[in-house]
């Protein structure tokens, strides 16, 4: 299964935290599962620490991606095909980060990992939770 974490998942993961799912727990540790991270959650995870929003968490980019490296998680790219996609799903949600993920997920077939009900509501994406 290829999945793309949710940034509050990546988060609760990292932190061992319980709010995670008993189900996308068990997915990510699957060695034979395809588990990716997209820019989208750099971006928005560097925005709420800058807000004041999350705490510093990773520091900065660079441990950002070592911390993706040492779980063996994937980099996922923003590309244009992914921003027109955004940007042209037909729903009224708001939140960039959301949309964008909702995008990636659709364009590459992959399973996102989310507790947002956003995305299998509004946006009809296969999710795990």
């Amino acid at each position: 299964m290829r999945l793309l974490l949710d940034t509050h998942a990546l988060l609760w993961w990292w932190a061992d935290d319980a709010r995670l799912g008993i189900a996308a727990r068990t997915a990510i540790a699957d060695e034979g599962n395809e588990v990716l991270v997209s820019a989208a959650s750099a971006w928005e995870i560097a925005t709420k620490q800058r807000l004041g929003k999350l705490a510093a968490q990773p520091a900065d980019a660079g441990e950002f991606a070592a911390l993706l490296r040492a779980d063996g998680f994937g980099h996922l790219a923003v590309t244009h095909r992914h921003a027109w996609q955004a940007g042209s799903l037909a729903v009224e949600h708001r939140d960039p980060f959301d949309r964008m993920l909702a995008a990636q997920a659709q364009l590459e077939g992959l399973v996102l990992v989310s507790v947002d009900p956003v995305f299998a509501g509004e946006f009809g994406q296969r999710v795990l939770w």
